[in-house]
């Protein structure tokens, strides 16, 4: 779908020099001479560098649409995740690297969005928030209490993360995925 250079919102996934590229920022600009444009902050969506282009309004980009797909995961194999297609029940695998840091959050049967174009994946969405067990905690020092103070604690995909100081071992929390933060007991 071609769209004019100053239609380019944040978030526009658009085809450009040869490679797909989400808008991250854009700004319209009207200079005292010359004609208007839109000065837009583009992230490539396969190797993650960053550019900053100009658009005229005279200009026409191609704006693509990426298909979005939930899949759940099953489990993982070797350095592969499995997932499997919720409608058609036909399993991919996604490397460990693809998915990132956030792969210690997978639990069998989540179900994750996973944005491809053309049939090859792109990224990969999980909940905003899972329930983890605390496997290891610190004891509360004594006195402790006068200000906001968190400790850390060991969850058990492995992960540190800073807890209040009323959490012990073997109580679940919710945990936010994209800050890898405590939000709060389970209940």
């Amino acid at each position: 779908m071609k769209i004019n250079g100053n239609e380019i919102r944040p978030g526009n996934v658009i085809q450009h020099q040869g490679g797909l590229w989400v808008a991250v920022k854009t700004q319209h600009v009207k200079p005292g001479k010359g004609g208007a444009y839109a000065q837009v902050e583009l992230k490539n969506l396969v190797d993650n560098r960053k550019l900053n282009e100009r658009f005229r309004s005279s200009e026409t980009v191609e704006r693509v649409r990426l298909e979005q797909k939930d899949y759940q995961y099953l489990y993982p194999s070797g350095d592969m995740l499995v997932f499997m297609d919720q409608e058609t029940y036909e399993q991919i695998e996604l490397s460990t690297e693809f998915v990132g840091d956030r792969a210690a959050f997978l639990q069998d049967g989540m179900k994750v969005t996973v944005d491809s174009h053309e049939g090859t994946p792109l990224g990969i969405t999980l909940p905003d928030y899972v329930t983890l067990e605390i496997v290891e905690a610190d004891a509360v020092v004594k006195g402790q209490t006068a200000s906001s103070s968190y400790k850390p604690a060991v969850l058990e995909n492995g992960l540190r993360v800073m807890v209040p100081p009323f959490i012990t071992t073997g109580e679940r929390i919710i945990v936010d995925t994209n800050e890898v933060a405590y939000v709060r007991r389970a209940d």
